[in-house]
Order: structure tokens, then sequence, then C-alpha cells
């Protein structure tokens, strides 16, 4: 029944294989299979090898890596505990029908996949965080029903972090869900091959997250440009548009570091190219904005038009996501569209190509990876079928395989510190350098609070690069008291954000400027600072300068993130662990270790209630004023001030706002 091989624990019984074994400091991977167990690397990295302490016994067996411990029962129940003994997961000892089924993997008749599912008891005190990007107002995920799947502003990264201290991992990018209920917690895939998860003990926050980074890789050291303000809009329409705002930005001497050529600026989806007609001269454009120091991203989508010059050659070679049945395209905008096959080695060196002899070559080194969950008109993933399997299976890991495309190419170039923005992210994306944001969401204050909660999570789910569009995407006159307003509290937000990044699809909307190429697509109003109105300008102008101020103390922050997996933008518990009430504070949260940020996220509010953890002294950087920490203040918020507070005196340049 129980045998050691290697540094594995293996569990035998009827046809069921379970295998426990060290993976990284702290940490076990556990798989379970009826057929044979794969070694998958969807997000883990390849370790070096442990040799933990295994027993085993008539009835029992343990296997130990430093603070945690597996036990399997005979009957194959799994119970993982800290090295304190205390229990941190337990498979439940019975299913619905009385007998035995902490995990189940049910077989679909005639094929060789199962139907999967682990239950494990529930906590109901336990605390949880991370999972990734989901837009509802819960930080704590206690109690939330969360689909494993991506969309348009959701991605989801499978990584827990709990109260009870452990950080586990659903090692799996099959479509699926999870229940984080009060009497039991279930992790349900329809269609997969094995079980297969990773879970680490630790004492703080800050060590489990440590170590899941270990084992699913760092981001790149961000380069200075990541650090600065990004300008973009939904559309600049051509190259003379584009320049001349960057001119502006230079004559009015405002920092910035990146500006931003969105999508339509190809003959064809799938094209991967400029439309000559509005952008005439690609390498005098990037020589310009460098010579001002502005580096130019541009938007690159995986859909390629059946028009495209690339369809038939890619349809070929096999490098399209196919359907199982119904039409061959997957999506419709501005005409039917296939998905290029980023899980397939050879589509990737083929798209790579395509974006060197077009973009690369002629100056640009950072992209937007937009679409990237892809994008399905419709989300039937039964009938879609990547080069890895079917998209029921496999389909989670196509943001971080996207990713991996662009990375890999830039690499091969010599490119260090690489960034790229991406609109979804699984598990090990990090490494590719992804930069995730939140996606097309509304532009309201309600949805700005949102947002807190969603990157702090994202943070915590190993994704430490993250922004939002600032005043969100859809909608916002620049014209109306109230959107300016929002967009303000917005942008005081985005200074502590890991990416400063302004975009939007503002009103109102303005008309192409042609019926082909690059000029059949609509744009939005002006979207750059100065078209807020003077109050507001002068309150970008303050924070722009202020970010600029910070960049020294941002820089250590990615150093960190780089060399460690440290999130820049964390919540409260995160630092302060040790106490309780930091736990529940959702709307706040720590800029690295010295800056307490609490954003203004409601309509009108001059003042808000802010929580100073207890374990430091804070200043508050306006006026001097010191407190205790553990305890919780009304503090003054005037439309031009977001309320911070600096831990233990720290020497930071923000008091001349």
């Amino acid at each position: 029944m129980f045998k050691i091989e290697g540094n594995r624990l293996i569990r035998e019984f009827d046809s069921e294989k379970l295998w426990i074994e060290p993976w990284g400091e702290n940490a076990l991977r556990v798989r379970a299979s009826y057929t044979t167990i794969e070694d998958t690397d969807w997000a883990l990295l390849p370790v070096r090898e442990i040799k933990p302490d295994i027993t085993v016994k008539e009835g029992a067996a343990t296997i130990v890596n430093g603070k945690i411990k597996a036990e399997v029962k005979r009957n194959g129940q799994v119970t993982i505990y800290n090295q304190k003994g205390e229990v941190l997961l337990k498979e439940t000892e019975n299913t619905y029908q009385l007998k035995y089924g902490g995990r189940e993997l049910i077989p679909h008749p005639g094929r060789s996949d199962y139907r999967l599912s682990l239950r494990l008891e529930s906590d109901p005190k336990e605390k949880l965080f991370g999972m990734g990007q989901y837009q509802h107002p819960f930080l704590n995920l206690k109690g939330c029903m969360l689909v494993l799947t991506h969309r348009n502003s959701q991605s989801s990264v499978p990584f827990v972090m709990s109260s009870l201290g452990y950080g586990f991992l659903w090692h799996n990018p099959a479509i699926g869900r999870v229940n984080f209920n009060l009497n039991i917690t279930e992790w349900t895939a329809p269609s997969t091959k094995q079980l297969d998860y990773w879970i680490t003990a630790g004492d703080t926050p800050a060590e489990i997250e440590e170590s899941y980074a270990s084992v699913t890789g760092t981001v790149p050291m961000m380069p200075d440009y990541g650090m600065g303000f990004w300008q973009c809009k939904l559309r600049y329409q051509t190259q003379e548009e584009l320049l001349e705002v960057a001119r502006e930005y230079k004559r009015r001497d405002l920092p910035i570091s990146v500006i931003v050529i969105d999508f339509f600026h190809w003959t064809n989806q799938g094209d991967w190219k400029f439309d000559p007609e509005y952008w005439p001269d690609p390498e005098g454009m990037v020589k310009e904005l460098k010579e001002m120091g502005i580096e130019l991203m541009i938007s690159v989508w995986p859909t390629v038009q059946t028009e495209s010059e690339n369809y038939q050659e890619m349809i070929e070679k096999g490098y399209l996501v196919r359907s199982d049945r119904g039409v061959r395209t997957q999506f419709q905008f501005l005409g039917q569209n296939a998905i290029f096959d980023a899980t397939n080695p050879e589509a990737r060196e083929y798209l790579w190509k395509k974006i060197k002899k077009n973009y690369y070559d002629k100056g640009i080194k950072v992209f937007w990876l937009d679409e990237a969950e892809p994008e399905f008109t419709v989300y039937d993933h039964d009938i879609y079928r990547y080069y890895l399997g079917s998209s029921l299976q496999v389909g989670n890991i196509y943001p971080s395989k996207y990713s991996q495309t662009f990375y890999e190419g830039m690499a091969a170039e010599g490119q260090t510190n690489i960034i790229n923005l991406v609109r979804a992210a699984w598990a090990g994306s990090q490494r590719y350098g992804a930069l995730a944001w939140s996606g097309d969401i509304h532009s309201s204050f309600e949805v700005l609070g949102l947002q807190v909660r969603a990157g702090l999570n994202m943070a915590i789910a190993g994704i430490p690069w993250w922004t939002t569009d600032i005043g969100g995407f859809h909608g916002g006159n620049p014209d109306d008291p109230l959107f300016r307003e929002c967009i303000i509290r917005w942008f005081q937000y985005g200074v502590f954000c890991p990416v400063f990044r302004l975009h939007g699809d503002r009103l109102p909307t303005q008309k192409p400027i042609g019926t082909t190429g690059g000029g059949q697509c609509h744009s939005g109003a002006a979207n750059e600072v100065w078209s807020y109105g003077e109050e507001a300008y002068d309150i970008f102008k303050d924070y722009l300068h202020l970010r600029e101020r910070l960049r020294p103390y941002i820089k250590e922050l990615m150093k960190e993130a780089h060399e460690k997996g440290t999130p820049p933008m964390r919540p409260l518990f995160y630092d302060f662990s040790e106490d309780k009430a930091a736990w529940d504070v959702d709307d706040q949260f720590m800029f690295g270790p010295d800056i307490l940020v609490a954003p203004v996220l409601n309509e009108g509010e001059r003042s808000r209630s802010v929580y100073l953890p207890k374990g430091a002294v804070w200043t508050n950087p306006y006026s001097g004023q010191i407190h205790e920490g553990g305890k919780r203040l009304t503090i003054e918020a005037p439309l031009e001030r977001i309320p911070l507070f600096l831990k233990n005196g720290a020497d930071l340049p923000i008091a001349s706002l």
C-alpha cells in the first residue's frame, strides 16, 4: 500500500496512485490519478531535491519537509500539519454518499479524463486571500464561490493564502471552480487527468509568499521607465496625433515615461503591422519619442481575421485555436476571427518573427498583450481545443503562454528587464514579465473600490506587477464634474499602484477616420491630464511629480519583487500579521514597507476612517502629527489629498503636496 521512492511517499490502492513529495523549502506537492501520474510543469519550476523525513507504519504514513507534514491514513485520507502539529488542511472523511471521498476522480465513460473534486474540512474563522482578480467587493474570500476561468476583467490565479499559515496552489489549468464555504472547501474540475496541488507552511505571510515565488518564479527587475507615468487613451488614431500629445507633455514639463498606441493601428487583425496610411514612419516616431525620453508601447491582439495575410498559412500549420464543432472562428470584432494558439511552441515562434520584423526591429521594446484570456465571443470551453488539449482541461494556461511568447522572443534578442502589459494572468505568468491590469472596467467610484480589493488579491496570488485604467475604461466624460472627481481620486490611488497608468474610452465617442485598416475603428474623447479642467490639472501635476520623487523608493520595491517575490502593494496583514484587526481591513494597503495608503473611494467624501496597525508609529506627512498604532482615526481628505501615513518616521518626499 505505502512505499518510498527517492524523496517521494507513494500510496497505491486499487488503481489509484497518490504521490506526495517535497517541492521547495517547507512545501509539498500532492498528485493523484487512476492512470499514470504526469510530470506537468504548468506553473511549478524544477527544484533542487530535498530529502524529507518519511515514516511508514501499518495504519498510516507521514512525510515531513521542514515546517510542513502530510499524513496519509490507511483509507487514503490526507491531512496537512504545520511544525506545531496544527491542522492546516484535511480531506473530508466522507462524501455525501457516506463513503470516503476527500478526493474523487470520476471517469467520464469512454474517455481518458475525469471529473475531479477535492473536498477539505473548513474552519469558519479562517480568512483567505489571493486567487487573482475578481470584480467583487471582497478581499477576504471566505464564503465566496469563484469560477476558475478568465474573462475580460477577471484573472483566475489559483493560489490562496490562509490566515492559518499556509499557501495553497491548485496546480491545474482546467476550467473549474472553488467554493470556500463555511462548512467545506471544494475544488472541482469537470475535465482533467489528475489531482495536482502544492502547499507550503509559513510563520508569516511574507514567508509564504516568498516560498510560492521560489517555485513559480519572480518578475524580472522592472525597467526604470516602467516606474514612471504611462499615458494612454482609446485610441490615438494617427502617428501625428500621438506625437503631438508627447510633445505637449514635454512643453508643459510634465513627467511621462511611456506612451501607448492602442488597437487598430494595423491593417487587419492578425497582420501584426502598422497601417502605413496612418502610421507612415514608425522608426522616425520611435526615434523622436526616445529623444524625449519616452518609450512607445503598442497593442497586440491574438486574433487573426479571416482576411488577414497570415490566416491561411496559420490555419494550414495548425497555429490557430480549433473548434471541435460549429464555426471555426471564435471571436467577432470588425470581422470574423480565429485565435492564435499560444500553447503551440511553433506558433509562438511564428508570431514572434512577425512581431520582431514589424515592431521590435523598429525600436519598440514593450508590448500590450490585449485580449489575453483569450476573449471568446461565447465562452463554451467544451468546443475549443488547443495544441496542449481541450480548453476545458488547459484553457487557463493561455495568458501565461501568451506572455511567454513575447518574453522568450525579447530575451533571445538580449533584452533584460522585460515588461509587457497583459489583460489576464495565471500562476507563473509573473516570470514572463507580465504586468496584469484589471481589464475594461466601468468608470465609477463603486468600481474604483472593487479595484482596490482586486489589486491586493492579485498581489497575494503572486502577480506583483498590476495596474488599472485610471478613471476606468468604459465611460466618463471629461467635462462632467462628477467624473472629474472620480478620476482625481483614481489618479491619486494610481500613484501608489506598481504601475501608474492613465487609460480609458472617454465620452463623447469620436467617429472613425476611414473605412479600411486602422481607420475603421472609433476613438474616445481626450484623456490627457490637461483634459479635465484647471482644478484637476493642478492636482494631477502635483501627483505626477510625487510619483517622480518616489521613484528611488519604488525602485527598491521592484528589486524586492524581483529577488524575493515581495508584492509592492499588499494588504495590511502582510506587514502586520500579529495585529488581528489588520486582517479585516480591505480598503487600505501598504505600498512597500513604509507607506500606508487609504484611498478615497466614495463620491463627495472629504474625510475617511483610517486604521493604523499595531507595532509601529505612524506619521501624517501633511501635518507632521504622530500616532501610535492599533487605533482608528478619522482623517481629513480634501479633494487634492489622498490620506497617507509613514511608518516609524520614514523619510520620504511627500509633504510638499
